[in-house]
């Protein structure tokens, strides 16, 4: 039988016992029994307790931050779903602020980047509610693998990332990044492919904590686990099939209880010592030390899956080759690299006792981003706290926040200014030369750095070009200037409406669609779903060159997306 089952049929075979539990533990905890106030009763209902913890099944904590304090004023936060994809959502904390001018400057933004590693984004919450004051906070909610349907589709790194460029968009130029842990490596190659494509909307600054940019610094057991085993090790072991009757049933995970188990077993003296005091705490009736270690504990049990092309990529590419400090990581095919980040501020944060990224290894991004200046660098070490205390805790809200929100508070207006510059040059640059049409003039590639998911160049441009260099005589010939003027049947221009027909799609159906981006495509004349899927490779091209970021309609296949919406695929018209 399959593990996976097996933990199931076991969750399972405990639940009479657990209502037995719950039953006994009722009985004892009755005022009216006189059995209650002796010695045995607070006994059996301590042990009842701790039993039907031990076994249960923790579901998805809710952050449940319904107020916060800003200048002494307690003002109430709305939590929103403000973006949506299968495996993430981008959550906002929308709350007021009683004593901003509504003349002043929009507040900053702050996206937390919770990890995508085991537990739900709600382990941050302590560090959601210490921000809450001083930014209009986003936090990206990662879906459990095992509640996606196998029909969504597959979640890789490059889905990652492009998720993270998503989001940027969404929240626009100026905000800043906070990656906790496991996300530090996507969002520092997120931000070096914006910044290499100069994407409109990058972030003012990065603020990487306890991640494992180079785990060839001071490995800890976890980095040394990964390097003694191969891929293919993970991928026979640990992998494994959800179950029914999950909605993601029969889709590939790396199971969230046993990255618990393994988080468990690093310190699991002190896991048994916790559960020892609190029985005690039980029967001595000492409710505030109980209600801590439930409070710590319903979040720490609450677990997710991961899909199996995320894990495994993730290991092997973070833990296994080292790809991002060794320059060999890639994202659909194109090289992540780090040195092009020039106009984005890097703060990197440690714990001196992190025993899951050892000390060092998030400090490497700064060996990475070779062309970042130097007063746009921060590094800062805690003293006496472990992974958890990084972003979590009484040193992170009296040491660590206080210099994230100074660091931030530096660099918000930076990035403006900086952008009113010529781009720093960038040796990377020149690889885009080949991809330019032998007909085409090179100086007008240069100009940019290389886009992220590049497209074939436009066929029209090449006609154009030759006509320009061709000797005078050849202009008294009609054929060619005619052919390059006309207008295909299905260039982009035949396809744009100047109003819906009838009620306009939800074009956000389609993944990498948002709000801002719907809106830039209803503006251009496209409302619906056949239009899209009706798109030829010349009018991709021309729709490219209206989009803040090119390449986005390949990368993302919203052709073929659009005609899975529109059922338009027996109508197809594209011409490649």
């Amino acid at each position: 039988m399959p593990f996976y089952h097996w933990y199931e049929m076991s969750h399972a075979a405990f639940a009479p016992l657990r209502a037995v539990a719950d039953a006994t533990k009722l009985y004892y905890d009755n005022p009216l029994n006189p059995l209650s106030h002796s010695a045995v009763g607070k006994n059996v209902s301590a042990a009842c307790e701790l039993f039907e913890r031990s076994t249960r099944r923790y579901g998805k904590p809710v952050f449940g931050l319904e107020t916060t304090e800003i200048d002494g004023i307690e003002v109430p936060v709305v939590e929103k779903t403000v973006w949506s994809r299968p495996f993430c959502n981008l959550v906002r904390f929308e709350r007021a602020n009683p004593t901003r001018r509504k003349t002043a400057a929009p507040e900053p933004k702050l996206l937390i980047v919770a990890p995508m590693s085991g537990h739900y984004a709600t382990l941050l919450r302590g560090t959601v509610e210490t921000m809450l004051p001083h930014y209009d906070v986003y936090v990206t909610d990662w879906i459990d693998a095992r509640a996606v349907p196998m029909a969504e589709g597959s979640f890789d790194l490059d889905d990652y990332i492009d998720y993270l460029i998503q989001i940027f968009g969404v929240l626009g130029k100026g905000a800043h990044v906070m990656a906790v842990c496991q996300p530090s490596v996507p969002v520092l190659a997120a931000a070096a492919l914006m910044d290499e494509a100069d994407h409109p909307a990058l972030p003012a600054s990065l603020v990487l904590m306890g991640g494992p940019i180079d785990t060839r610094i001071n490995p800890t057991a976890v980095n040394k686990m990964a390097e003694e085993k191969d891929l293919s090790w993970f991928e026979q072991n640990v992998v494994m099939t959800v179950p029914f009757p999950h909605p993601g049933f029969m889709r590939t995970v790396y199971p969230g209880f046993l990255q618990l188990t393994g988080f468990m077993s690093m310190n699991m003296d002190r896991h048994l010592d916790a559960h020892k005091e609190f029985f005690n705490h039980l029967v001595d009736g000492d409710g505030d030390s109980a209600d801590k270690h439930t409070e710590f504990y319903d979040e720490y049990m609450a677990v997710m899956d991961l899909t199996s092309e995320f894990y495994l990529q993730t290991v092997d590419a973070v833990f296994i080759k080292h790809s991002l400090p060794k320059g060999e990581l890639t994202y659909r095919g194109h090289l992540v690299d780090p040195s092009a980040i020039h106009r984005i501020a890097l703060m990197t944060v440690e714990g001196e006792n992190d025993d899951i990224s050892g000390v060092g290894q998030t400090e490497a991004a700064h060996t990475l981003c070779t062309n970042l200046p130097e007063d746009m660098r921060a590094h800062y070490m805690q003293p006496k706290v472990g992974h958890f205390g990084v972003f979590n805790g009484s040193r992170f809200r009296s040491e660590i926040a206080p210099r994230i929100r100074d660091f931030t508070a530096t660099h918000s207006e930076r990035l403006s200014s900086v952008n009113a510059a010529p781009p720093a040059p960038k040796v990377k640059a020149a690889p885009a030369a080949p991809k330019v049409t032998a007909a085409a003039k090179p100086t007008a590639t240069a100009k940019k750095p290389p886009a992220v998911a590049k497209t074939a160049p436009a066929p029209a441009r090449e006609p154009v070009a030759a006509v320009k260099n061709a000797p005078v005589a050849a202009k008294t010939r009609k054929a060619a200037p005619k052919k390059v003027a006309a207008k295909p049947k299905n260039d982009l221009a035949s396809l744009l409406l100047s109003k819906p027909q009838g009620a306009a799609d939800d074009l956000k159906k389609i993944s990498g669609v948002g709000p801002k981006l719907e809106n830039t495509l209803n503006q251009t004349g496209i409302f619906h779903f056949a239009q899209i899927a009706r798109l030829s490779q010349r009018a991709i091209d021309e729709l490219d060159d209206k989009l803040a970021f090119k390449g986005r309609v390949a990368r993302d296949k919203w052709v073929e997306q659009a005609k899975a919406l529109s059922g338009a695929a027996a109508k197809d018209e594209t011409v490649g």
